[in-house]
């Protein structure tokens, strides 16, 4: 991955024989935001990485707990969520992973090529 795709607010633009595609980044995020919120057990997306950490790295991160960097059609996710009491963690991480790298390759073409899911949180129900 040497080239960065991102910049100028967009995670992805490619050139093509008509004119280009440009994805924005919140476009990124919501599609990311989106399929983890539909895997059973995720209670809400949790607080993502900070902005000191996230101009070191060169990443795109949202208060929506969605973090990434695209470079070469290749993109690294990070998700940060809250589980819901009772449900087993790694399962519902596998299946975050799985789920979001569908749902982005699917809708813009950028291959994921990690998901990497932080737990943040745990949602206890109130009685």
């Amino acid at each position: 991955m040497d080239k960065k795709i991102m910049h100028s607010g967009f995670a992805y633009e490619e050139k093509t024989g008509s004119g280009s595609v440009k994805i924005a980044n919140d476009v990124v995020a919501k599609i990311a935001s989106r399929a983890t919120l539909e895997v059973e057990g995720v209670a809400a997306m949790g607080k993502s990485v900070g902005n000191s950490i996230k101009s070191m790295v060169g990443g795109f991160s949202t208060s929506k707990g969605v973090k990434f960097e695209i470079n070469d059609k290749e993109a690294v996710i990070e998700i940060s969520v809250i589980v819901e009491m009772g449900y087993n963690i790694p399962k519902v991480s596998a299946k975050i992973q799985e789920k979001v790298g569908q749902a982005i390759e699917t809708m813009t073409g950028i291959k994921v090529t990690d998901v990497n899911v932080r737990i943040v949180g745990v949602k206890i129900q109130e009685k």
